[in-house]
């Protein structure tokens, strides 16, 4: 037996405030991702040509698009870790965008039904 359409209402609305909660809990947002680089120097007498664990770094890049266009930008090691809390909540935050548009078509659907 299907459940109630009372029922999935309740429930879909209990999950969609549940979403809202989190989401207002959410300090920093940023898209993109962060990379962490070794580099060569280029120096013929460092050791960092010939050993990989002598490299030089680690040097941090965030990459992100604006207007379109992907933009490379060198941070801190302070701004590296801020910027991974703020990506990782845009994508938390992105994740609970995709559900609360599920429980909102769940709600569409209990509220006012297809006809056949």
């Amino acid at each position: 037996m299907p459940p109630k359409r009372e029922t999935i209402i309740k429930h879909a609305r209990q999950r969609i405030e549940r979403i809202r909660q989190t989401l207002s809990g959410i300090d920093t947002l940023c898209s993109g991702t962060l990379l962490q680089r070794t580099k060569v120097c280029g120096k013929s007498g460092c050791r960092c040509a010939q050993d990989v664990s002598a490299r030089h770094g680690p040097y941090y890049e965030w990459g992100h698009m604006v207007e379109g266009k992907l933009i490379h930008r060198v941070v801190s090691p302070q701004q590296a870790a801020l910027l991974q809390i703020a990506i990782d909540n845009y994508r938390h935050a992105q994740r609970l965008l995709r559900e609360w548009e599920t429980e909102t078509e769940y709600l569409i659907d209990a509220e006012a039904p297809r006809k056949p």
